[in-house]
């Protein structure tokens, strides 16, 4: 005769054991150990890019679309996931320096592609610029002038390109995009520029400030993994386009409020 039954708590916890154990069982080893080397996921979130990811205003825990996508990985693998959070994405690219993250999501750019391994982008979003609202700039062409200083976060895709595609106007740098518009307002700087969604949000709160119409550049945010993971690497860029098609992308952007960026195309896994 049975003396006692197990609790709920423990039968639940022991069927999740044996369905993530069964899950993990269906993916290489090799993939599990190069994506997961310390027994657990260590997912790089960067509270920078609210598109991606946001603090719950409750608890203070990591939501969005990179965070559900970083816990469904790490169910499939059948390893626990571990958030290593960031306030910019020059921060994550500077962290892979210590080894502090397996998986992060970030935009595909050349210079953090000399480290990081990157899948297909799994959402495009766009690049604006926020002017004060009677700057005589109008459009996306004109802020490439002498005498024009444009704020933006040290290290972010936007940056990045900007370093690249500017000729004549200057780029002044703060270590995250909040700071970076905080700069902006506070130095009457000629404009700045960041992520469309949080630049249309700031300018809504700031009557003083404008965006210009159109974009300079689409982001093309993706999730990557250190150079020399290739067995890891493969399966990410099936992973991220089955989570595509799937619906999950979509869903996991309104969920969190972030229905307006767009789920990128489908892309052949390479």
């Amino acid at each position: 005769m049975i003396k006692a039954l197990a609790s709920p708590a423990l039968l639940l916890s022991l069927l999740f054991a044996c369905m993530s154990g069964a899950m993990a069982e269906t993916i290489p080893r090799n993939v599990v150990t190069e994506l997961a080397p310390t027994g657990k996921l260590r997912a790089a979130i960067n509270f920078g890019n609210v598109v991606l990811a946001q603090k719950d205003p409750a608890s203070g825990e990591p939501r969005g679309v990179s965070t559900e996508l970083a816990r469904d990985l790490a169910k499939r693998l059948g390893v626990p996931v571990e958030f290593v959070t960031f306030d910019a994405a020059g921060k994550v690219f500077d962290a892979l320096a210590q080894g502090a993250w397996d998986i992060a999501f970030l935009a595909v750019d050349p210079v953090r592609a000399a480290g990081i391994g990157f899948t297909a982008p799994y959402v495009v979003i766009e690049g604006a610029y926020i002017v004060p609202a009677d700057s005589p700039l109008k459009s996306v062409e004109e802020v490439d002038r002498e005498g024009v200083r444009v704020a933006v976060a040290r290290g972010s895709a936007y940056d990045l390109f900007l370093t690249r595609a500017l000729k004549h106007a200057k780029l002044v740098r703060e270590a995250s995009g909040p700071e970076a518009l905080a700069l902006f307002r506070k130095e009457r700087l000629e404009a700045a520029a960041g992520v469309k969604q949080p630049i249309v949000a700031f300018a809504k709160e700031h009557p003083d400030t404008r965006v210009i119409p159109g974009r300079f550049m689409v982001i093309e945010q993706a999730m990557g993994t250190p150079k020399g993971r290739d067995a890891g690497l493969r399966y990410l860029r099936e992973f991220i386009e089955e989570m595509k098609a799937s619906g999950f992308v979509a869903k996991a952007l309104s969920a969190s409020g972030q229905a307006d960026a767009a789920v990128a195309p489908p892309s052949p896994v390479r």
